[in-house]
């Protein structure tokens, strides 16, 4: 698997931390080229110049880019072109989530989720599919279990990566015999932030994640799974216990899964649901 990374040309959103940072050092370290895309260029720096120390050529270059842009989006594609050429694997790892019950939420939260998780993915994917299909690469969407199952006080979370999901699935089929390979990868709970930064129901970050990290999985942990699936060309990857677990449950046990789903999200801490 490690041959198969070598000089292949990987766009990363949201690689500024999280699992899109775990991402850009595990390519980095199987010998890929990397473009790395997020608003906070000066990270994507730091990142960069950490990367790049490891080896005797320049593999990582930058581009500060807003997913919700699609001028944004097509500067970071056609810059990837200028500087190698080609590109093989676009990560549309770029996200962020929210925590409200739809009744109190401000409906610009949901369209800024949508803005970024449904249409950055759209914008990237455009302008990067010409070249994919020269290179029968690979297009990665990062969703979420729920982008397959509705999860309460995440409504224009669950909508947008249904949306996600939606998108991917259809291109896929409609390039089923142009080498494209698709994979929809949904990690479940990932040591990150997207947590501590999703938005409440006024559009502020809740600061503070409701979870307990240290029992989640690691994003080096998603990332190494993740670089596997694009080796093996997969078309959907669901991780951890807890997720394939709850897309069983809502197949087989629609009714269980959602009191499942209610009274897991019920139960955190400060949780805008009614306990039961």
């Amino acid at each position: 698997m490690v041959n198969y990374f070598k000089d292949k040309v990987i766009i990363v959103t949201g690689a500024s931390s999280g699992i899109g940072l775990a991402s850009a050092r595990k390519f980095a370290s199987m010998g890929a080229k990397l473009v790395l895309a997020s608003r906070s260029i000066d990270k994507l720096e730091q990142i960069a110049s950490e990367l790049n120390a490891r080896g005797t050529q320049q593999i990582v270059r930058c581009v500060k880019t807003d997913v919700t842009k699609e001028e944004d989006c097509k500067n970071l594609i056609e810059r990837t072109i200028e500087y190698f050429g080609k590109i093989d694997v676009l990560i549309n790892n770029a996200g962020i989530s929210m925590r409200a019950v739809f009744s109190d939420l401000d409906l610009q939260v949901i369209k800024k989720l949508m803005d970024t998780n449904f249409w950055g993915t759209v914008y990237c994917t455009k302008y990067a599919l010409p070249y994919l299909l020269k290179t029968k690469g690979s297009v990665v969407g990062v969703i979420s279990t729920a982008g397959y199952v509705g999860l309460p006080a995440r409504t224009g979370y669950s909508a947008s990566k249904f949306a996600v999901r939606g998108f991917l699935e259809t291109l896929r089929i409609e390039h089923l015999y142009d080498g494209l390979h698709v994979m929809i990868f949904a990690p479940g709970f990932t040591t990150s932030n997207i947590r501590n930064v999703a938005l409440t129901a006024d559009g502020s970050p809740q600061g503070e994640t409701p979870r307990n990290e240290d029992r989640m999985m690691s994003a080096e942990r998603v990332a190494k799974i993740m670089a596997r699936g694009i080796y093996r060309r997969k078309t959907h990857m669901v991780l951890t216990p807890l997720g394939k677990a709850t897309l069983f449950a809502n197949r087989r046990l629609p009714r269980v899964a959602d009191k499942m789903e209610y009274r897991m999200m019920a139960n955190e801490p400060d949780s805008p649901l009614k306990k039961i």
